[in-house]
């Protein structure tokens, strides 16, 4: 399955260097979080347009292959009043995983 998640370039170059992306969400990170946010491919814009349309730096979209993760992926609503189900990854992101990435 394919999952998608907006980072910051510079987060994402970060993890390129790192090994490892652990950005959970914009200005928060997966040990604060206990999560990292995706999208599914419907999703991602709305997304954008609810927490980023404010960001000045340059932001990427990444597409990962939950195969290649080595962290569970679990469906779950964001918050308890939401109906609506996230994917939501229980672990770093490891480079290889993200299939494709481009720029917003």
């Amino acid at each position: 399955m394919r999952i998608f998640h907006i980072a910051t370039l510079a987060d994402w170059e970060a993890a390129q260097a790192s090994g490892a992306y652990t950005t959970s969400t914009r200005g928060v990170t997966l040990e604060e979080e206990g999560f990292i946010h995706a999208s599914r491919a419907d999703q991602w814009e709305g997304v954008r347009s609810a927490f980023y349309a404010d960001v000045a730096e340059p932001l990427v979209l990444l597409e990962i292959d939950t195969d290649l993760l080595g962290a569970p992926v679990v469906e779950e609503p964001p918050a308890p009043d939401v109906a609506e189900t996230y994917p939501h990854v229980y672990g770093a992101i490891a480079p290889r995983a993200v299939v494709a990435v481009t720029r917003l």
